[in-house]
């Protein structure tokens, strides 16, 4: 009976199921807004498990032996992840020394052993003290764990000196490609819904129907919970998370961090994001310069991704997230499917835009030659990044359920789940 089976209700427009079991590798999707659901794997935990073990061995890897050598006129540079944060610091950048060493270093790192932490007792029919409060954690890192945009930053450097210096790959970055597969082979058949269900129960359908209470969906667990109407910040009962109707003020925190980041991305486009220096005469690049060098050096594959990463994205995902945000502040009735849709690719390629910032850090740990040759950060990338993380955290920020809040309005009907 559908009554027996456990709730689950759709993020992204308030839509609520009853879970049907799936075939191993079928994705359940909402039929109201065509988001995913859910995806059933087999033994997830168990591979999840040996999957987080070696990419811990190869994170450790990664971060002892050196990424890149760079030779020039008898003078040798070694690069790792660590020495590209900690140059930023010695140029007087902390902001952006702070940013890559979290990104690529602290992030990863904590995700991978919150992982551990969990899957490890979970294989074993058993939990660990915390557990659900630090498997949440682990879920909210992956968004900030940047290591597959920090590759492409590596990437990009290396074709950027490869006509000037010899430039040797080391071992590092050979177990840091690794690392990333399979990290992201670990995400990929890890279910986090059958982790929630292993440490709680998920609430039957029939049971919350009868409560006779407005339901609310936690955002982390996903545990559907009746929530009274005045009830506000009650934490989840599963992962202590607070739980809220709608996100608090969704459209005036979005709008907030819209604005600094338009306002920050003039200067981040203006101002240069690096300095090269040689012999003594120095001179600023901004992204755009940086991208004409590349054309210029017949680099066309690497001019084109660092200009969609580094101008398009941002700019597109400030316009996408004003529209979206206009269309819910007036009530627009138009296509809310595809906005939804257009909401989940905001979501997702902001990020990427990190990869100018990531490459500015291994060539100031590479090109650092005294008189000969040396690259500083500029304060434009202080900028960029700013926007970066504003962008990420307005649309973290943006509560897509107001859409279809909207359309429900328009046809008469209440949402079905209201958190």
């Amino acid at each position: 009976m559908i009554g027996d089976r456990p709730a689950y209700a759709c993020h992204e427009c308030g839509t609520l199921y009853g879970v049907t079991p799936l075939a191993p590798g079928v994705t359940a999707q909402c039929r109201v807004c065509g988001s995913p659901l859910y995806r059933q794997r087999a033994d997830s935990a168990r591979r999840a498990l040996a999957l987080t073990v070696a990419a811990l061995v190869l994170f450790v890897v990664a971060n002892v032996f050196p990424f890149m050598t760079f030779s020039m006129e008898g003078n040798v540079k070694t690069a790792t992840i660590v020495g590209s944060a900690v140059a930023l610091y010695d140029d007087g950048f902390w902001p952006l020394a702070i940013a890559v060493g979290m990104m690529a270093i602290g992030f990863p790192l904590l995700k991978l052993v919150l992982n551990l932490y969990t899957l490890l007792p979970i294989t074993y029919d058993r939990s660990a003290p915390g557990t659900k409060r630090l498997f949440a954690l682990a879920a909210w890192l992956r968004t900030w764990a940047m290591t597959e945009v920090y590759l492409l930053g590596v990437i990009v450097a290396y074709v950027k000196l490869s006509d000037l210096a010899t430039l040797t790959i080391g071992p590092g970055l050979w177990a840091f490609v690794a690392l990333i597969l399979c990290m992201a082979a670990a995400d990929n058949v890890l279910d986090p819904r059958a982790v929630w269900w292993r440490l709680a129960p998920q609430n039957r359908l029939g049971e919350l129907r009868a409560s006779g209470q407005p339901l609310a969906s936690c955002h982390v667990c996903s545990q559907v919970v009746p929530l009274p109407a005045a009830a506000h910040d009650v934490p989840c009962p599963r992962c202590a998370t607070p739980l809220h109707r709608r996100k608090p003020d969704p459209l005036a925190r979005t709008w907030a961090f819209w604005l600094a980041a338009v306002l920050l991305y003039i200067p981040a486009n203006v101002l240069p994001v690096m300095t090269v220096t040689s012999f003594g005469k120095g001179e600023g690049d901004t992204i755009l310069s940086g991208v004409v060098l590349l054309i210029e050096a017949g680099m066309w594959p690497v001019a084109a991704l660092v200009f969609f990463a580094s101008i398009t994205v941002p700019m597109l995902k400030l316009a996408c997230l004003a529209y979206l945000l206009l269309s819910v502040q007036f009530e627009w009735q138009a296509r809310p499917r595809e906005r939804t849709r257009l909401y989940r690719i905001v979501e997702q390629v902001g990020r990427w835009s990190m990869i100018d910032v990531f490459m500015i850090a291994i060539l100031a740990v590479l090109v650092d030659l005294g008189e000969i040759a040396r690259i500083e950060p500029g304060a434009g990338a202080v900028a960029f990044a700013s926007v970066v993380i504003l962008t990420m955290l307005a649309s973290a920020s943006f509560e897509p359920r107001l859409i279809w809040d909207n359309e429900r309005k328009r046809h008469g009907r209440l949402a079905a789940v209201t958190a």
